[in-house]
């Protein structure tokens, strides 16, 4: 089906449509993430049906920063001070991950299964713009690289959203979403203050990650010392999740699933071996430290802040640990995993492919 056809205005409200409907079939078989994960699908669906809308970065902006205040509610003191305490483990299992997928990467790109860098640039979770800018300038197919970041994102989405489901124990006692809840109209003011001020000082300065990161910061910080009262009611959750999910799934246009067809089946097995690595992880968790599984899973899943975040609030995990861990992760990647997948593809053989080293590292994550 070509849905090009049809005016933007009714493509806008058949997407809307299907993922109202998703979502709702979703929700009602209690599927964590729901809201995110049906408009995920329907916009994969327009995506592949030639659909030209495009979600501005204004609005996912502004859904990144909602989402960024929902992870400060749950950053209470006692989680902050068990991410300080447990530091030295966060950045452990994160550089485990880096390093694994870095050199997963690097044996595929020498084994010749992915065309030069890509699998180096493609594996890395996280920063997954700054990939696609580096890896244009080693002359890696950058096309198959966005692909595989977004698929990752997708892939652990709906992953992490079933073992959810499919945990009795955390199926049975889910957190309720209330669409309507009464608020104060002067904290809701604050809430969208901090999540503005957000968009623009991580815009501004070009801080990675800014939009969420900056609101979930100031947030926790304000919300701690008593000073504000985050209110986020669940239809302005609803419409961050929508949003999120319609960025992703949008990314997946026919032309570009034609152009990796080949690489379709391959890079889905790689991507599952990546999420097994870290399912292993998330497995030593429970094991040596008690952590329970759900919680222990959620925290190593490589991927995307945003997607994980979403899930976790919507299932009953210690949210504060998912975040924590996921937080770390997406700040070394930000710091040092471009620098790690520079140093790891300057050894990936590529005749007659020349690798210039980019001037100045890019800023979006």
């Amino acid at each position: 089906m070509d849905i090009s056809r049809f005016s933007r205005p009714r493509q806008w409200g058949l997407l809307f449509l299907l993922s109202a409907v998703l979502a709702f079939l979703f929700l009602a078989v209690h599927l964590p993430g729901a809201l995110m994960l049906g408009p995920m699908i329907a916009a994969i669906v327009f995506g592949v049906s030639r659909s030209t809308l495009r979600v501005h970065r204004v609005p996912f902006s502004f859904s990144q920063g909602v989402v960024g205040c929902m992870v400060a509610q749950a950053l209470t003191p006692s989680v902050l001070h068990a991410f300080w305490q447990r530091g030295l483990l966060f950045a452990s299992l994160v550089v485990a991950i880096i390093v694994f997928n870095c050199a997963l990467g690097w044996l595929l790109s020498r084994a010749k299964i992915f065309p030069g860098t890509t699998a180096v640039w493609g594996l890395l979770p996280g920063a997954a713009s700054s990939m696609v800018i580096m890896a244009e300038a080693y002359g890696a197919d950058v096309r198959l690289v966005a692909f595989i970041q977004y698929l990752r994102v997708v892939m652990v989405g709906f992953l992490a959203s079933g073992v959810a489901h499919f945990s009795l124990h955390h199926a049975l006692t889910g957190k309720v979403f209330l669409w309507f809840p009464r608020f104060s109209p002067l904290a809701l003011g604050e809430t969208m203050a901090i999540v503005l001020a957000g968009m623009g000082i991580g815009s501004f300065f070009r801080i990675p990650g800014g939009m969420l990161l900056i609101p979930l910061i100031v947030g926790s910080v304000l919300e701690a010392a008593g000073m504000i009262s985050i209110v986020l009611p669940g239809w302005l959750l609803a419409g961050a999740y929508l949003c999120i999910g319609w960025m992703v799934g949008l990314r997946f246009q026919r032309d570009v699933l034609s152009s990796v067809a080949r690489m379709i089946p391959r890079t889905i097995f790689v991507l599952l071996v990546v999420i097994a690595f870290c399912g292993f992880l998330g497995f030593l968790l429970n094991r040596f430290l008690g952590v329970d599984p759900l919680t222990a899973y959620l925290a190593t899943s490589p991927g995307g802040v945003d997607a994980v975040a979403i899930i976790a609030a919507s299932a009953n995990v210690k949210i504060g640990f998912v975040m924590a861990m996921q937080l770390s992760r997406m700040m070394m990647v930000v710091l040092i995993g471009p620098v790690f997948s520079k140093w790891v593809a300057n050894r990936v053989p590529s005749p007659g492919v020349q690798r210039p080293v980019p001037k100045s590292e890019p800023s979006e994550h």
